[in-house]
């Protein structure tokens, strides 16, 4: 009697591997009181007070900013959300909730966009995001995670969002 061969596994584009290797990201310049875990080997891109790790279809952004007060669920709903209405084509399903993480209270804006067009392909991408705001004694830092809608991230994403400590 033969063995069944195992099936081959189909994931969709986008999904992070479930062997991704996660490492410490500690910001060297502009406000270094964090660290943050990001998948090994991504792209890295640092401009201004944002730093952006890239691979295929997926990305986490880190933007610090200082802050007088702690975001909360309105001010979100209030400022970020017709923010990004304005920079994220077609935008939508904008939800927005405090959630906990490991550093604490966190405010969590969850939306859909379009991708840039792929200067190669010229195809754009439906893409989810999950955007964390924590904040602490004057300063924010907003952890934005993106992927293509359907890609089974949310392993990799809750590593990255559940690493987010204070220093």
């Amino acid at each position: 009697m033969r063995a069944n061969p195992a099936p081959t596994e189909s994931n969709p584009p986008g999904d992070i591997p479930d062997n991704q290797v996660f490492v410490a990201y500690r910001p060297t310049g502009g406000f270094t009181g964090f660290t943050v875990k990001v998948p090994e080997g991504w792209a890295r891109t640092d401009k201004g007070g944002r730093t952006v790790f890239t691979d295929k279809l997926n990305s986490v952004t880190i933007a610090t900013a200082h802050a007088s007060t702690a975001p909360t669920v309105t001010s979100v709903k209030n400022t970020v959300v017709p923010q990004l209405r304005g920079q994220v084509s077609k935008f939508a399903s904008p939800r927005v909730a405090q959630v906990t993480r490991k550093a604490g209270p966190v405010v969590l804006l969850t939306y859909q966009g379009d991708s840039a067009k792929d200067p190669v392909t010229g195809k754009v991408v439906r893409d989810a995001f999950e955007r964390y705001a924590f904040y602490r004694q004057g300063h924010e830092v907003d952890l934005t995670l993106s992927g293509p809608v359907n890609a089974d991230n949310v392993d990799p994403w809750r590593i990255v969002s559940d690493s987010f400590a204070w220093r």
